[in-house]
């Protein structure tokens, strides 16, 4: 790294709080490196109270732009100048990009899900899902696999400060997709083991999982699984959720969030650099296997 590091050198950030346990520095300061691409990335804890200020310094000190994750993705947009379409639409921003002083905000969560889906061999278009969250991340997943086709999707999340934002993602979807979509509480689980018994996916996109919950699952056992259900988490940091594991001893097929992260990444670095990661070398490195 010191041997990269020059007077030149541009810097991209990742602002999210809690961030120390994120895989994305390494992944990309490992693709710059592949790519000998003069660019440095670090990880900055930054949260709602903070996330202002953070905004204006990126833009004094000239920085390329930055990656944003909870709990941030909902909030940053105010502070920016412009956002993409697919970033309005969400309602999210999880990558900034400045060019000359005027930050654009960007989605690319759903494109590095539904990718990393098709990365596995498995297609979800024309079939069922069902969703928990209502966050940043889970919102872009589910505008996405509606734009790309999936033909009905469940969405549960529990009546907090996102459930507005889910009602709306609805609205949307409905609005701009033919995708049937319909919102649900998470805290009926007769209804969730209902909806996920005729999916052919299913899909967890809250912190449920990770630090402060991990061990936690969004479903408390595992009657509501079956072997030829896919099971897929958007937490990566632990690699197997308790909800996975659970999900592996019931015969399914599982992914946790390492290929979104990705491939989400790589939709990213091509914004701030105009050039594709290295995927096959970059799997080899962050230790992506499928089951």
């Amino acid at each position: 790294m010191a041997e990269r590091i020059t007077g030149h050198t541009e810097l991209i950030g990742l602002m999210a709080y809690p961030i120390r346990h994120s895989s994305s520095p390494a992944m990309h300061n490992e693709a710059f490196a592949e790519l000998g691409l003069d660019y440095a990335y670090l990880a900055f804890e930054v949260d709602n109270d903070t996330l202002e200020d953070a905004v204006k310094g990126l833009r004094a000190l000239q920085m390329k732009g930055s990656n944003v994750s909870m709990p941030n993705k909902t909030v940053v947009g105010q502070y920016l100048d412009k956002l993409s379409p697919a970033a309005e639409m969400a309602g999210a921003v999880n990558t900034i990009v400045n060019e000359n002083g005027v930050l654009t905000g960007h989605i690319t969560d759903g494109i590095g899900y539904m990718q990393s889906l098709k990365d596995n061999d498995i297609d979800v278009i024309g079939k069922k899902m069902t969703i928990t969250g209502a966050g940043g991340a889970a919102t872009a997943i589910e505008i996405q696999a509606a734009l790309d086709g999936v033909k009905e999707m469940s969405i549960f999340n529990i009546k907090d400060k996102f459930w507005e934002n889910a009602e709306k993602t609805v609205e949307k979807i409905r609005a701009n997709t033919d995708c049937i979509v319909n919102l649900y509480d998470l805290d009926d689980k007769d209804k969730l083991k209902e909806e996920i018994k005729d999916s052919y996916l299913f899909a967890q996109a809250t912190g449920v999982g990770m630090k402060p919950m991990e061990g936690q699952s969004v479903i408390p056992d595992a009657s509501f699984l079956r072997p030829d259900l896919i099971v897929t988490d958007t937490i990566y940091a632990p690699r197997e959720t308790a909800l996975l594991k659970m999900a592996k001893e019931a015969g399914c097929k599982t992914m946790n969030g390492l290929g979104m992260m990705l491939f989400q990444g790589d939709a990213a670095f091509h914004l701030w650099t105009g050039k594709h990661m290295p995927i096959d070398h970059m799997k080899e490195v962050l230790d992506i296997k499928y089951d």
